[in-house]
């Protein structure tokens, strides 16, 4: 393999600006009474943390700081008498919400939020990338069937290298980065490319580089949808991303053509 790309799936392969984002403002509003809907942008500043890539996790954290934000305020589904998670949020019901609002009341016929998630890529994509001898595979913090549901459901791609949220821990923990790569079966300490869309996915490529130094290790960033439609929000999200790792930001995954993916592993 003349290189190898992992890459994240949501805001990278699929745009969840109306999807996982769309469920986490509609549980942290549930969960605060209706007082509190974040915005995308209050999504995003929790995100640049570089801690919060678990989405169920993420809505608790919204929550807990908006009520400590109030006085003597207990969020829905919660009791008195202390201001942080867990003891005032049911953190089940929380995930249960979540997942009516992503998947659907139904587990088992899906009709929520995922159903409308455009892709961001084309299978013709990966062909490419495999005509030119570079390994791939994904890394994600979705659930392997809601991460099955695009690559396999929508984009035709078969049995792909996955990861998921069962498989591993969760980012910037690196694991599930290293474990991709070895199912991809290199022979040599190929160059990687991480492809995300947040500061926790560059975040994972740097703790990856400390822990195994004897590969190289390229983080990528691709700007998700929603904030590509501003052109001052773009560029701030990019100079976020570059400031935590990233070595170049795309509008689109499909600009990291393997000639670019050459260039970066060259040089």
């Amino acid at each position: 393999m003349k290189a190898i790309v992992i890459f994240d799936i949501d805001g990278v392969i699929r745009d969840v600006g109306g999807s996982y984002r769309r469920a986490i403002a509609d549980t942290v509003e549930q969960f605060t009474n209706q007082a509190y809907r974040p915005s995308q942008e209050d999504i995003d500043q929790l995100k640049s943390e570089g801690i919060w890539n678990n989405d169920w996790e993420a809505s608790r954290e919204l929550i807990s700081r908006y009520f400590e934000r109030q006085p003597n305020s207990t969020p829905s589904g919660g009791n008195a008498g202390s201001s942080r998670h867990p003891i005032d949020l049911n953190y089940e019901s929380l995930i249960a919400f979540f997942q009516s609002r992503y998947r659907g009341p139904d587990p088992e016929n899906w009709t929520g939020y995922i159903c409308s998630e455009p892709v961001l890529c084309q299978p013709a994509y990966f062909k490419q990338l495999s005509y030119a001898g570079i390994g791939w595979g994904f890394f994600s913090g979705a659930m392997r069937d809601e991460a099955l549901y695009v690559l396999s459901g929508k984009l035709g791609l078969g049995s792909p290298v996955l990861v998921a949220m069962e498989d591993a821990p969760g980012k910037p923990d690196p694991t599930g980065l290293f474990m991709a790569i070895e199912q991809l079966h290199s022979q040599r300490p190929t160059t990687v490319v991480y492809v995300g869309d947040t500061v926790g996915d560059m975040y994972t490529i740097k703790q990856a580089s400390e822990q195994q130094p004897v590969r190289s290790w390229l983080g990528v960033g691709v700007l998700p949808p929603h904030v590509q439609q501003n052109g001052q929000r773009a560029q701030a999200y990019a100079e976020t991303l570059k400031t935590a790792g990233a070595v170049m930001v795309l509008d689109n995954v499909e600009q990291l053509t393997p000639d670019v993916i050459e260039q970066l592993t060259a040089s």
